[in-house]
């Protein structure tokens, strides 16, 4: 079994991805396309997120728009949606777990209760 210094280092990491995830999930910047017409005046960047979409004008304007339907989502980012969505809960799931679990967690405090001694009832 780990030592609870890596225990902890872990858990710190997946802390880490799980903020990672809530912000990946968050961004509209999934599928970027530029569009340069004629004249630089009239370039425009696309941004397709899980969530919204938005353009950005050469003016420096962006303009989003939430999706009004999921039908309306390409199904590339259907499926992207659905697999970060997953993730989040996976890594909520599992950072619970680890600090439950870990070394540095004490959950008895009697020296009858402990893991060794006896077993939990429920």
């Amino acid at each position: 079994m780990a030592s609870a210094g890596l225990q902890i280092f872990g858990i710190f990491l997946a802390s880490i991805g799980f903020l990672g995830d809530i912000i990946i999930c968050a961004l509209p910047m999934w599928k970027v396309s530029a569009f340069i017409g004629n004249n630089i005046v009239t370039a425009q960047v696309f941004w397709e997120g899980l969530w919204m979409n938005c353009v950005m004008q050469s003016t420096g304007q962006m303009q989003c728009k939430v999706y009004d339907s999921l039908l309306a989502l390409p199904r590339d980012l259907q499926a992207a949606r659905a697999l970060v969505v997953i993730s989040i809960l996976i890594v909520f799931m599992g950072v619970l777990f680890a600090v439950a679990g870990g070394k540095c967690t004490n959950w008895f405090m009697d020296e009858l209760c402990d893991p060794e001694h006896g077993s939990l009832a429920v």
